[in-house]
């Protein structure tokens, strides 16, 4: 069997593992990349390509980094002209159209980052975190207009671990997504694999996270905060308040217990954390990071700050 021509688009890291896959497949052929296009990044604000952009050129594949593939025809004639048979999209950042879905021999399929219908949309790992999922994965579907909601090819699982943040679940989901493409997507080609309909009755939705989330509220149970730190190191953080300076959080334990102070008090400190009273249960917070400062472990924070025991966090 000849190779299968693929349109690839997709954009950052997570990305990046299913673009090796499919470089290193006999079977696949990338014909060209679709991806973001240069962005602002580091100190300097310098514009920097895309993870995928770097990677599709290093192997000299052709790159385009349109704005936008709606309002281009000029950028779709030369996607069209590339002869691709089918587009694998992984997390590329834009939304297609029907058209564009349509105009490849087997359709878009798509890598999402979760265990489908649950977690259709924008933050998927790090919601699965948050809500304190003990079970997440990837899923290999065929893309249609209505987002992420396309038959599914394939799926992956994976177990999620109370210590398990979302950078963590994030490099293993990468692996998993690579996967699908090598097996399930092949399969899906030749004809040997039929789409499962989604169960719609089952439906969550991974809305997008706004920067106010990540101020952390003492009154939410500590087993509550300690899913947004874990699941929001991925990006945007967690930070809270002390002595009207942020204090952004990297690494909490959630304990059982029944503080008899305000949430967000500080209960006791330890030589190498401190714990905080919450609506239900205490927090024992191991690393943080000061206004201005770089992340570091508590004993060493405690060295240079004079916390007590009755402090208040969150004001």
């Amino acid at each position: 069997m000849s190779k299968v021509r693929v349109c690839f688009l997709g954009t950052p890291e997570f990305a990046v593992t299913s673009l090796k896959a499919l470089l290193e497949d006999e079977h696949f052929e990338v014909v060209g990349v679709v991806t973001q296009p240069d962005r602002p990044a580091g100190r300097k604000l310098q514009l920097t390509p895309s993870p995928v952009k770097m990677l599709a050129q290093a192997h000299g594949l052709k790159v385009l980094a349109p704005e936008s593939l709606k309002s281009n025809p000029l950028i779709l004639d030369e996607i069209a002209s590339w002869g691709a048979e089918v587009g694998v999209v992984v997390a590329y950042g834009q939304i297609l159209t029907q058209s564009f879905l349509d105009s490849f021999r087997f359709g878009c399929v798509n890598v999402h980052g979760s265990v489908l219908p649950r977690w259709r949309g924008a933050a998927p790992i790090q919601r699965a975190i948050e809500a304190g999922d003990v079970e997440s994965g990837v899923t290999l579907q065929k893309m249609v207009k209505k987002l992420d909601a396309g038959d599914i090819l394939g799926i992956r699982r994976v177990k999620i671990t109370p210590e398990m943040n979302a950078l963590e679940l994030h490099d293993q989901l990468a692996v998993l997504g690579a996967n699908l493409l090598k097996v399930e997507l092949m399969d899906y080609v030749r004809g040997n694999l039929a789409p499962i309909p989604q169960d719609e009755s089952q439906v969550t939705i991974a809305k997008k996270i706004e920067k106010q989330e990540s101020l952390i509220d003492w009154n939410a149970s500590a087993k509550a905060i300690d899913g947004k730190i874990r699941g929001f190191v991925y990006g945007p953080g967690t930070y809270t308040l002390l002595q009207g300076k942020k204090l952004k959080l990297h690494k909490a334990t959630p304990v059982p217990g029944v503080a008899t102070v305000d949430p967000g008090t500080v209960t006791s400190i330890h030589e190498d954390y401190f714990s905080v009273a919450c609506g239900d249960g205490i927090l024992k917070l191991y690393e943080v990071q000061p206004e201005s400062r770089n992340r570091m472990l508590v004993q060493d924070f405690l060295k240079g700050h004079d916390l007590k025991v009755g402090d208040k966090l969150g004001v």
